[in-house]
């Protein structure tokens, strides 16, 4: 299989996860912007999550760009990928439904860790696949800031036995670190142009 097919069919189910989450923010009944604020708990959430499926839509794509072939290993690590971040509508909605409470928060934070956890494999089986001298390997070396992210989010599931909203303060930190694309991949690969 081509890297072209794995692309598509990951941006298809990237776009269907956008999709799925903005129509689960209901319409709310009423004309005043008191109305508006009665549900920004839920816009909040999806602002974050819309985010987070942005960023790794746009590290994907990096990631992907420096795939030549892609073997059964790559296959299972991106529907692994894939698996975890189809989960983000729903965490999405019990956190933004229940006001940021303590379980909807860590859950959300889980799933956030585990998606992370995700993209760390992936990439690791892409280096393994095309080795350690490979355009991946270069660029992201012992991916620091995927494990900087993983540390976030495993402290953002231990606070919010303490508060729930700081936690979630927390689990957006890798967001804003992430917000700018991965450079380092397009660094390597235009010097190596």
């Amino acid at each position: 299989m081509g890297k072209g097919r794995l692309e598509a069919f990951s941006d298809g189910v990237i776009a269907i996860l956008i999709t799925i989450m903005v129509l689960e923010m209901k319409v709310p009944h009423g004309h005043d912007l008191e109305t508006l604020l009665s549900i920004w708990p839920v816009f909040i959430s999806y602002v974050l999550s819309f985010l987070y499926l942005g960023i790794y839509w746009n590290n994907h794509h990096h990631l992907l760009h420096t795939v030549q072939k892609v073997s059964g290993g790559i296959l299972w690590a991106n529907l692994h990928l894939l698996f975890w971040l189809s989960l983000v509508p729903f965490t999405t909605g019990w956190m933004g439904e229940n006001e940021f409470a303590q379980w909807p928060v860590f859950v959300y934070a889980l799933n956030l860790m585990l998606a992370g956890g995700a993209y760390f494999i992936l990439s690791r089986r892409i280096i393994a696949v095309h080795g350690r001298e490979s355009t991946l390997a270069r660029a992201v070396g012992a991916d620091r800031k995927g494990q900087i992210s993983l540390v976030f989010y495993l402290t953002a599931m231990a606070a919010t036995f303490i508060s729930a909203h700081a936690a979630l303060i927390i689990a957006a930190l890798p967001a804003v670190m992430w917000l700018i694309p991965d450079r380092r991949i397009e660094a390597v690969v235009s010097g190596s142009h």
